[in-house]
């Protein structure tokens, strides 16, 4: 038993790091795209196309130069890599859909709802434990994102029928998405997961782009911050979390993952010059508050 603890902390350390930077990297999203939308009219789903499309385009050349024999999925379990595909493509479309008809801050309580459903999940799919300090941490973390989301903006918020359907879809498409990864993650190679799930999401997203203006011709300054949002919002914190997820599991990845919201209020305050709420403020000591319940050993 000493053996296996032994052999368990470096990895659960790793994983802590790996996931800690995915949010970071995950975290500056909404700045790139914000700097995208100033500069082009683009739609959040063609937006997502592209993203995940040249997202996709980079692991399989990479995957192609550093792990050309690997790049194969046995018959058993394209399942589940289907379902890992189809998740995070219509996580995307659900999500953005969720922006425009609910709103950002009805979609980030939303979104936070994500960790209770994995934890509530991987107890039942892979026995993890279900301690009271788990609840906790979601707790926390969920009560942080409604605050950190703003009272008034959630307020000012009106929530239609067809919002509210795409909305509940986003926490259900994203725990999808996280167990569908650890699941996968499980049997192979991060860059194997990543090129696939990349593959599928771009297949599924690429019939709506039929219905959606193209961005063309595209501005020097776009295809800056562009490259900002696939080199680091996307490649590093998708490989970093896959990593992660596989070190961890899922239902803690998923509530240490909340951890971005922090970030992006902070990346928000310092090169968007927003100012800071009492409010947000107080949610982010609450989101941190749960991810370091999870840091201690767990009961």
């Amino acid at each position: 038993m000493k053996i296996n603890s032994h052999h368990k902390a470096p990895r659960s350390f790793t994983g802590h790091v790996a996931i800690f930077a995915a949010a970071a990297c995950w975290g500056a999203s909404g700045i790139f795209v914000k700097f995208i939308a100033d500069n082009e009219a683009v739609s959040a789903i063609a937006l997502a196309f592209w993203r995940d499309f040249t997202t996709f385009i980079c692991l399989l050349l990479l995957g192609l130069a550093a792990i050309p024999g690997k790049l194969r999925i046995r018959r058993i379990d394209w399942r589940y890599v289907a379902g890992m595909g189809a998740s995070l493509g219509v996580f995307h479309i659900v999500y953005n859909l969720g922006v425009v008809l609910n709103g950002a801050a009805v979609t980030t309580i939303q979104q936070a709802i994500m960790p209770a459903i994995v934890t509530v999940a991987a107890r039942y799919l892979w026995q993890e434990p279900l301690t009271r300090r788990k609840i906790l941490a979601v707790v926390l973390a969920f009560a942080g994102a409604v605050l950190v989301a703003g009272p008034t903006d959630i307020q000012s918020s009106e929530v239609t029928p067809a919002g509210l359907i795409s909305g509940l879809s986003v926490p259900f498409c994203y725990a999808l998405w996280t167990l569908f990864v650890k699941r996968v993650r499980m049997q192979y190679d991060s860059l194997v997961v990543l090129i696939f799930a990349f593959g599928l999401a771009s297949a599924l997203l690429l019939p709506l782009q039929f219905f959606v203006p193209q961005p063309w011709p595209v501005q020097p300054t776009t295809w800056l911050w562009f490259a900002g949002l696939i080199g680091l919002s996307t490649l590093s914190a998708f490989f970093l979390y896959a990593v992660g997820i596989g070190r961890l599991q899922a239902g803690i990845a998923s509530i240490l993952l909340m951890s971005e919201i922090v970030f992006a209020v902070i990346y928000a305050y310092i090169l968007l010059g927003e100012r800071l709420a009492m409010a947000q403020i107080t949610g982010s000591v609450l989101v941190v508050s749960g991810v370091l319940l999870l840091l201690r050993k767990y009961a």
